[in-house]
């Protein structure tokens, strides 16, 4: 590159972060390790996981698009959290939660039903896909953890609480169409029963009778 490059091109360090601090929307400046700051970080940390996935997956999977779709709600969450309240117009709505809650019903019916706990693991994609359920989980921590000081956008936390449970979902449904079956965990009890339509049945004559 030659120097007229060089200083026509953006610079992508500010120095902003060399006592610690970073910007928010709109120009506040916080420290690197609040909890606002952890909180959006995991979401990028989550999304970064995300986009690994994709590129193991088979280029004429189709739930790659699906994916891509979820890592731009990742990018509406970590705007959000970035954003104190009032700077912005949020971005994360309840059509988001109604978009997960969606995914979430549609892949619960397609694997056998659980009763017990099962062991993260299968075929190499599901189990990506367990990872991202963890950091998912770790980012709700942080995200909890900022709502107690902070006025964030709630649509946040619900959306990303539903999304340990997409990528569980999602993670079985894969594993189901690999012919990859799921492993019980070894010392767990039954702790899952799914009530069927013979189950009320029985119910009703029972305290019929």
């Amino acid at each position: 590159c030659s120097s007229d490059l060089k200083e026509e091109n953006m610079q992508l360090y500010t120095k902003t972060g060399d006592k610690g601090l970073t910007k928010l929307v709109g120009g506040q400046s916080v420290a690197k390790d609040s909890d606002r700051v952890n909180a959006y970080g995991t979401i990028d940390e989550l999304n970064t996981w995300v986009g690994y996935t994709i590129s193991k997956m088979d280029p004429e999977d189709e739930l790659r698009d699906e994916l891509y779709q979820l890592q731009n709600y990742l990018f509406d969450c970590g705007s959000d959290l970035s954003t104190p309240h009032g700077v912005y117009p949020y971005k994360v709505d309840e059509s988001l939660i109604k978009w997960i809650e969606e995914r979430i019903d549609t892949y619960a019916d397609i694997p056998p039903a659980l009763e017990r706990f099962i062991l993260p693991g299968g075929d190499e994609i599901a189990s990506m896909v367990h990872v991202a359920r963890t950091i998912a989980r770790r980012a709700e921590r942080h995200i909890v953890a900022t709502m107690w000081t902070n006025e964030i956008n709630n649509q946040v936390l619900i959306f990303v609480n539903r999304l340990s449970d997409y990528f569980f979902a999602l993670a079985r449904v894969i594993n189901y169409r690999k012919h990859c079956e799921d492993i019980p965990y070894e010392r767990g009890a039954k702790v899952f029963h799914n009530i069927t339509k013979a189950d009320v049945e029985r119910w009703a004559k029972k305290n019929n009778n």
